[in-house]
């Protein structure tokens, strides 16, 4: 085989290790992004542990389709950056959205969640979704709730049977 066939072959597998490794993935057109734009991109998605890729779409085409995500290269028009959000499924939509909102020419066009694509709309509603961190705390604080609650009433009964004492000490007292 040759080298450019073998060279071609292993960036399939990269590609297709980074598809199986990651939560979720996002594709964008970067058409028309000046080269500051991109590289405020790219910072943005390393803050935030995503990786963000630019691959030619035919190899594109060989790891999504070996990823078992064929639907998935009807978006693989034009000149396309592919981020992989590894840690965290939320990150890669919300900082592409948020990027995008301020800068018309980058593209949201497609990605994949669970291993199902989604489309435009999918990316925009898993944008909205809060991190990771955020849920959990919501789900920590809604069961701590109770716990509190429950720990308040017996203590106010304690509460209340040290006032009874105290008021039946005066009154002996007196």
């Amino acid at each position: 085989m040759s080298k450019a066939i073998e060279m071609k072959k292993s960036v399939v597998e990269e590609i297709k290790g980074k598809i199986d490794g990651s939560q979720s993935v996002v594709l964008v057109d970067y058409r028309g992004l000046t080269v500051e734009e991109t590289t405020e991109l790219r910072k943005k998605f390393r803050e935030a542990g995503v990786e963000y890729k630019v691959y030619k779409n035919s190899l594109m085409r060989f790891a999504f389709k070996e990823a078992g995500l064929e639907d998935f290269n009807q978006h693989l028009k034009g000149p396309n950056g592919v981020a992989f959000g590894i840690e965290d499924p939320v990150s890669p939509a919300k900082i592409t959205k948020e990027f995008a909102d301020n800068h018309k020419n980058l593209e949201i066009k497609a990605g994949v969640v669970d291993g199902k694509v989604i489309d435009l709309q999918g990316i925009m509603d898993l944008a909205d979704l809060p991190s990771r961190e955020v849920l959990i705390a919501q789900v920590l604080g809604g069961l701590n709730g109770p716990i509190s609650g429950f720990a308040n009433v017996l203590g106010a009964n304690i509460r209340n049977l040290v006032y009874v004492l105290d008021a039946i000490k005066e009154k002996q007292e007196q």
